[in-house]
């Protein structure tokens, strides 16, 4: 299949420049707000399972104790060292950084220093990436159809491209691990204690590791952007060769490099944006209630933004190689049975 144009496409289309692909990403999520619930739903329904199991082993260890009522309160440091101490599984994500605006900078700490996941959250993960590989296929094909498809139409989409897009998954997961597995130990483990050996002012070692955390981003971003528009090209061409959409999606890549790179960044910054006002409102420890309320309404507009990305990505495409509201493969009617005649008899 070749990068070629369809001239079907409208006159004055916008959606193949950064600007009006952005917007129209937009147009797109909100006009279909049952997807934003939807992907929120099952976050919440993954991560209830957890919190249940967290809280019931926080209140065995609290009981009828002094401890239970400073703890509701505020924080009881003490006990909290000693909950610690003996936390086992799930018990042992909980610490300080878990309350407000730290959890997003105890990820983002983790993820730039290559830390491995607790084994609970590693099945969650693994379990949230199955399901949302199950998901993207209908998301973006109500994207790329840019109206109302319906929940046939939709769960069809999604059993339809499941498997290729858990086979684009893998890939993408080989190429993360290649990341950090070999390439993150040989730049801060090796590179720059040998580049440093000999430094005696801290500032320079730390600009030199804020240069490869740099370096290593832009890396990991790259990875993000061909594997979003080979899901996207997987989709919207009705591809099922994952190894082809990499391949289609490294060339629409390198063939409009401003335009993936601008719409990548207007999307960034939105994104950016939320996490700067989740840490001005997120409450500390003293607010429990209004701490849950503000974190999921954070998790909301976080998946807001991720859909965003799906549907500006999506227009993008089809304003370049396309046209709105193209899908190859065709939208299911239901009922798609010779019972259907019958049913429009009077």
């Amino acid at each position: 299949m070749t990068d070629v144009p369809t001239p079907s496409r409208a006159p004055g289309d916008r959606t193949s420049t950064v600007w009006g692909a952005f917007v129209d990403g937009w147009r797109r999520v909100a006009s279909a707000p049952a997807l934003l619930a939807g992907v929120f739903a099952v976050s919440l329904a993954l991560g209830l399972p957890l919190a249940a199991v967290l809280h019931g082993m926080i209140a065995a260890h609290l009981g009828p104790s002094l401890a239970a009522e400073t703890a509701v309160s505020g924080v009881n440091w003490d006990w909290w060292q000693e909950f610690s101490s003996q936390a086992t599984g799930i018990g042992t994500t909980f610490s300080p950084s878990v309350i407000g605006f730290a959890v997003v900078l105890q990820n983002l700490s983790d993820l730039l220093d290559n830390r491995p996941l607790a084994t609970v959250m590693a099945g969650a993960v693994g379990a949230w990436l199955v399901i949302w590989s199950l998901l993207a296929g209908g998301i973006l094909d109500r994207y790329a159809r840019n109206r109302r498809t319906g929940p046939h139409g939709f769960f069809a989409a999604c059993g339809a491209h499941f498997f290729r897009l858990l086979r684009l998954g893998a890939l993408a997961l080989v190429a993360y691990a290649l990341l950090f597995r070999y390439l993150h130990p040989a730049l801060f483990d090796r590179l720059v204690p040998w580049l440093t050996w000999s430094s005696t002012v801290e500032r320079n070692v730390f600009a030199l590791r804020v240069v490869f955390y740099l370096l290593f981003g832009l890396l990991l971003v790259l990875v993000n952007v061909l594997v979003d528009y080979a899901r996207v090209r997987l989709v919207v061409e009705d591809r099922h060769s994952a190894v082809g959409a990499l391949a289609a999606a490294g060339r629409f890549v390198l063939r409009h490099p401003r335009h993936v790179a601008g719409l990548y960044a207007l999307n960034a910054t939105v994104f950016l944006a939320v996490i700067a006002v989740y840490a001005l409102v997120a409450p500390g420890a003293a607010g429990a209630g209004w701490a849950v309320l503000v974190g999921e309404l954070y998790i909301a507009a976080r998946l807001a933004v991720k859909l965003q990305f799906y549907a500006s990505q999506t227009a993008l495409f089809q304003g370049h190689l396309a046209h709105a509201g193209y899908a190859a493969r065709p939208a299911v009617a239901w009922p798609e049975s010779p019972a259907a005649e019958i049913i429009r008899q009077p």
